[in-house]
């Protein structure tokens, strides 16, 4: 290469020398955002599934033998307890009716026929005219004609029941279901399948299980003393990941632990005012199970992992230099980490800016405003 080239080469590099470093120097830290935490006490839960349940239900069924005839309920809408559902033909049982009153009629006059000859009898005998056989015959008689008037009376009981079960009526204030029946179908009192089928679903119930240990901690009061500060209601999550805007309690548990997988059924109460939860359907539940104290909650964001899966999080220390920081997680929380291990009171956690920085690097930084965590959050 000539002299007249190489020259403006070593001119242009010894710039480059004398330039970069003052560029350097020149350049301030990095800007990360951070999040201050402090020590906290929080209610741990536990995520199980199950399955939402009709707080009660009633089988539509028939009583008696017959024809539908008629249908009085609007499917899928609200009945009131005694309301009346379907109608069965009743000509043959009011015939029945009309024929008991008929049998307590001829009843009655047999009685009262053995009654007055009764009492002549006794006339007669107190007298010495009639003997003490016809009065015996005479008294058994109207015993008989009295216990024969019950029977009429019974019988025309059993007859104007059955009448009455011709117009079949709700058992049960609830939402009713499809009817499984139409005007003009046939239906017997000892038929497997049912009318309709009438579901109470205001207040609901979300049958889940749980492990024997942790129960054993509810029956012991362990649970219930730690939870005694903290908020103890059960939440549910739905299944389009939405959360139930209402809270719902611990109703009841089964008395029995299945042998192959050690759980029991547990069984929530949830108040269901805008019946968004149907029976069947699938839900999650957040139950709490325990108290964590001087614990801290670190966005998921501020949470690094290595290629073995093992958390850290990027703290800014009092000189302004990142430092790296394994955690011990406990559990999630909503958008949160709740970290038992690794922290310190107002330790600033970087949340963004990782790209522009790295552990003992020094940055700048800047607390993420309250409205911007909660949209996150959120």
């Amino acid at each position: 290469m000539s002299l007249l080239f190489r020259r403006p080469v070593v001119a242009i590099a010894l710039l480059s020398f004398l330039v970069s470093p003052a560029l350097a120097q020149e350049r301030p830290p990095a800007t990360v955002t951070v999040v201050t935490v402090e020590p906290e006490t929080v209610t741990l839960t536990s995520t199980l599934p199950g399955r939402v349940a009709a707080s009660a239900q009633a089988e539509v069924r028939p009583q008696v033998n017959g024809i539908i005839t008629e249908r009085l309920f609007e499917e899928g809408a609200q009945v009131e307890l005694d309301a009346p559902l379907y109608r069965i033909d009743a000509a043959s049982y009011e015939a029945s009716v009309q024929q008991a009153r008929a049998s307590v009629s001829q009843a009655e006059a047999q009685l009262g026929a053995a009654e007055r000859e009764a009492e002549r009898l006794q006339e007669l005998q107190a007298r010495n005219v009639a003997s003490e056989q016809a009065l015996d015959d005479a008294l058994s008689t109207r015993d008989a004609a009295s216990a024969a008037l019950e029977l009429a009376k019974a019988q025309l009981n059993s007859a104007e029941i059955e009448l009455s079960h011709t117009t079949i009526r709700a058992r049960l204030s609830g939402r009713i279901g499809l009817s499984q029946t139409s005007q003009g179908a046939l239906v017997t009192a000892s038929q497997a399948e049912p009318l309709a089928v009438i579901r109470k679903i205001d207040t609901v119930y979300v049958d889940v299980t749980q492990s024997a240990a942790d129960l054993l901690r509810w029956r012991r009061g362990e649970t219930e003393r730690d939870l005694a500060d903290a908020d103890g209601t059960v939440r549910l999550r739905l299944a389009d990941g939405s959360e139930y805007p209402h809270t719902g309690r611990l109703q009841a548990a089964e008395p029995n632990v299945n042998p192959q997988t050690g759980v029991v059924t547990l069984r929530l109460q949830f108040d269901n005012p805008q019946l968004l939860l149907l029976p069947g359907m699938y839900v999650q539940v957040e139950m709490p199970v325990d108290v964590a104290e001087n614990v801290y909650l670190v966005p998921q964001e501020g949470v690094v992992r290595d290629r073995r899966g093992r958390p850290s999080a990027w703290v800014v220390n009092g000189e302004g230099v990142i430092e790296e920081r394994p955690l011990t997680i406990v559990q999630d929380r909503s958008a949160d980490w709740v970290v038992s291990d690794g922290l310190a009171a107002g330790d600033r956690i970087v949340v963004e800016g990782f790209q522009k920085a790295a552990p003992g690097a020094t940055v700048t930084p800047e607390e993420r405003p309250e409205d911007s965590a909660q949209a996150q959050s959120e």
